[in-house]
Order: C-alpha cells, then sequence, then structure tokens
C-alpha cells in the first residue's frame, strides 16, 4: 500500500522534502543501512505507524552508503539514527533500534496520537486490573469509533480467550483482515485458539494430575497436561510435561513430544526468548 507520507529522500531533495515539510507536519527521519537487521526492523515499525497516524507525521529515509552528504552534514556516528525534525530544527534524535511502546510514546511526546490506541491502553490497564467488564467497554467503544484499527480487536481477541469465551474469540478471529491474522500478534492468538480447543478436548487439567499421581509413566497424560498448561500460558510447567516425555521416550507417537516443543518455541520466541533459549538447550542436550 503506498503512502504519500512515506518516501526515500537524497541530499538533493533533502531541503525541499524534509525541512520545509517540517513546517508543516513532524518530519521523522530514518538514517539506516539496507543490510543492517535493526534498521529494517526499526524501518518496518515506523512505517506501520506512518499508516496508522497517516498524515500525522512523514517518515523518510536516507540511505548512508548512498547520501554520505547527509551523512557527515548531521554527524551520523551509528544506524538506526533516527533525527525529528520540526520547523526545519532538530527537536529530538534517538540511536539504536527502539521498541514499539518507544516509538508510540516519542510520537505522543510530538503532539501524534489516535484516540482508540489511548483507548487501547486504558483497557490494557483495567485488564491486568482484573476490571474485565471494564476493559470490554473501552475495547467496544474503541472499534466502534475506530473500526480501521484492528489492534483494538485482535485485544478484544485476547480478552475473550482470557476469560474462556472461545466461540466469540474465534468468530472475532475470523473476520480480522489476512495481514492481521498472519502478523506475530495474529500467530499468536492463532497458537492461544489452537490450544483452547485441544485443551477442550482433554480429560481436564485435574483428573490428568490425578492419573500422573496413580501413575507418573503416563505418557498420554503428560501430553494432555501440557495441552492444558499452554492453554492456560504456563509454559514452563508445558515445557516439563513434554520433557518429562521426549527425555524417556524420544518416539512417543512418531515424536509428537518433541514437535510440541519446537512449535512452542517458534510461538514463544517473541514473548518468552528467555525461556525458548533455556528449553533449546535442553532440548540440544538431550539429542546429543
Amino acid at each position: 500500500m503506498n503512502n504519500p507520507y512515506v518516501f526515500e529522500v537524497n541530499a538533493k531533495r533533502f531541503n525541499e522534502l524534509v525541512l520545509m515539510n517540517s513546517y508543516k507536519l513532524p518530519v521523522i527521519v530514518e538514517f539506516m543501512g539496507v543490510y543492517s537487521g535493526p534498521s529494517i526492523a526499526l524501518e518496518n515499525q515506523l512505517t506501520e505507524f506512518a499508516e496508522d497516524f497517516k498524515g500525522q507525521f512523514i517518515f523518510a529515509k536516507v540511505d548512508i552508503d548512498e547520501q554520505p552528504e547527509l551523512v557527515e552534514q548531521y554527524q551520523i556516528k551509528n544506524i538506526p539514527t533516527l533525527k525529528v525534525f520540526k520547523d526545519t530544527n532538530v527537536v529530538r534524535s534517538e540511536e539504536g533500534l527502539m521498541q514499539k511502546d518507544e516509538i508510540a510514546e516519542m510520537l505522543k511526546s510530538l503532539g501524534i496520537s489516535r484516540p482508540s490506541e489511548e483507548m487501547r491502553e486504558q483497557a490494557r490497564h483495567k485488564h491486568l486490573a482484573g476490571d474485565i467488564a471494564g476493559a470490554i467497554q473501552l475495547l467496544t467503544q474503541a472499534i466502534q469509533s475506530d473500526p480501521g484499527n484492528t489492534r483494538v480487536a485482535m485485544d478484544m481477541v485476547q480478552v475473550m480467550l482470557d476469560i474462556g469465551e472461545l466461540e466469540q474469540a474465534k468468530s472475532l478471529f475470523n473476520r480480522l483482515p489476512e495481514k492481521d491474522r498472519g502478523s506475530d500478534t495474529g500467530k499468536a492468538l492463532i497458537g492461544q485458539i489452537t490450544f483452547k480447543d485441544l485443551a477442550a478436548k482433554t480429560p481436564g487439567k485435574q483428573a490428568l494430575l490425578a492419573r500422573l499421581d496413580q501413575n507418573p509413566l503416563d505418557f498420554d497424560a503428560y501430553f494432555d497436561l501440557a495441552v492444558c498448561l499452554v492453554a492456560e500460558f504456563d509454559y514452563q510447567g508445558a515445557l516439563e510435561c513434554l520433557f518429562a516425555i521426549f527425555e524417556q521416550e524420544p518416539t512417543y507417537k512418531e515424536g509428537a513430544a518433541r514437535e510440541m516443543i519446537v512449535n512452542l518455541f517458534a510461538m514463544l520466541a517473541t514473548s518468552e526468548p528467555d525461556l525458548v533459549q533455556q528449553y533449546r538447550l535442553r532440548l540440544g542436550n538431550a539429542v546429543a
């Protein structure tokens, strides 16, 4: 999707596209390298924000390899580096990769906001505080006022999952655009929906624990218990159950325990990197 507020800029047109435009809108310039992972990650995040806040700021990209004059002029030492221009002046500089919440805070400090995002944040705090009804009310208002903000809908899916309204969560998730279902957040939601569906088909956590008390080598019970624990977000407990199978019977159900371990690693890579690293090492030692 083309966005007129996102473009590459060179030294020849920097004055016209950046400095002159900065009288109208804040201009965020990323000095980046096309082969730099952090540069590309930051570019993607800012492009997404520029789409969400279309018309509220300009995002300009400078390739340091092609624009050495601008690199020297603005004394760029590291990449990525952001320079924020207002009224032709640099009003803020940032070096290195920024997280999404840090970018959102920077935009907020520049007066760039979206009311539905404010309601999302308020709903998140209510959700964490246990005020589920208040969170749902705010998210409903946000959806009604800004139906194009699909992050609000994904937050509502998460709330529905957390309170056990699986069918409502699935229905809402399936109405999301394909790009959102395929995003990192979307994939995490798919994982939760899948495991909650699977957990509903097991005898249940308490019954499985009772079976294991009677027979500590009941691998079927361990496997189903792992599913239930993932559905409850107890990922470490789930991995312990799966390793209890894999380390004693690696061929269980044609490697089903190892397959689920690997799937959990993929699902948790972003949200639980330390946990994934810990158990990835354990898996490596088990197969060595």
